[in-house]
C-alpha cells in the first residue's frame, strides 16, 4: 500500500476550530471507505490548552451531526508536524503566519502547495477559493459554533475531493 496522506488542521488553541476540522474530515474519510489511506490530526499554534478536550460548543455541534470529537486532546504544533504532514490546513491568516514563523527560514518554500487556509476549499475543489479565515467561535455562543461547523464541513468536502484527485484515490465524495 502507498504512503498514507497526512492532513493536519491548525488553529490557535486547538479546542474549537481545528478539532472540528479533524473530526469532520475523519468522518468524511471514513464514510468514503478511505480510513486506511489517511493520517488525520489537529494542533494549535499556542500551547495554552495543551491536554484539554475540545470546547463543549464544538463537541455539541459535532455530536448533533453524529461526529464524536470528545476524545481529542489539544496539543501544540511542532516543527516535526510541518515535515510529517502532507497537507496543513490553517483556520485563519494569523495561524498561517504562526505556522510559517515556526517553519523558519525557507519555510514558505518548503510548505508551498502543502499549506492552505480552510476556506480556500469552502467553495472551490481546487483550493483557489477565498483567503478568508474561519471565525473563532470561542466565547461567541451556540450560533458561532454552528456557523463554524457549516464552513468547515463544506471546506472538508472539497478538500477531500481535491486530495483524492491529487493522490489518485478515485473521484467519489
Amino acid at each position: 500500500m502507498s504512503k498514507r496522506t497526512g492532513v493536519l488542521f491548525v488553529c490557535l488553541g486547538n479546542i474549537c476550530r481545528s478539532p472540528l476540522g479533524e473530526g469532520i474530515f475523519r468522518h468524511r474519510v471514513e464514510a468514503a471507505g478511505l480510513g486506511d489511506r489517511f493520517e488525520i490530526d489537529s494542533s494549535g499554534t499556542s500551547g495554552w490548552h495543551a491536554g484539554e478536550a475540545p470546547d463543549p460548543g464544538s463537541v455539541r455541534v459535532a455530536r448533533a451531526r453524529g461526529i464524536d470529537i470528545s476524545g481529542q486532546r489539544s496539543r501544540a504544533l511542532t516543527r516535526e508536524d510541518l515535515e510529517r504532514f502532507d497537507v496543513i490546513v490553517a483556520m485563519d491568516a494569523s495561524n498561517r503566519r504562526n505556522i510559517l514563523s515556526l517553519a523558519g527560514a525557507g519555510g514558505a518554500e518548503a510548505l508551498r502547495g502543502r499549506l492552505w487556509l480552510m476556506r480556500n476549499f469552502e467553495r472551490e475543489e481546487d483550493g483557489s477559493g477565498d483567503d478568508e479565515g474561519v471565525p473563532d467561535p470561542w466565547g461567541g455562543g451556540a450560533r458561532g459554533f454552528e456557523e463554524v461547523f457549516e464552513i468547515v464541513d463544506r471546506s472538508c468536502a472539497n478538500l477531500l475531493t481535491w486530495i483524492r484527485r491529487e493522490r489518485g484515490m478515485g473521484q467519489g465524495r
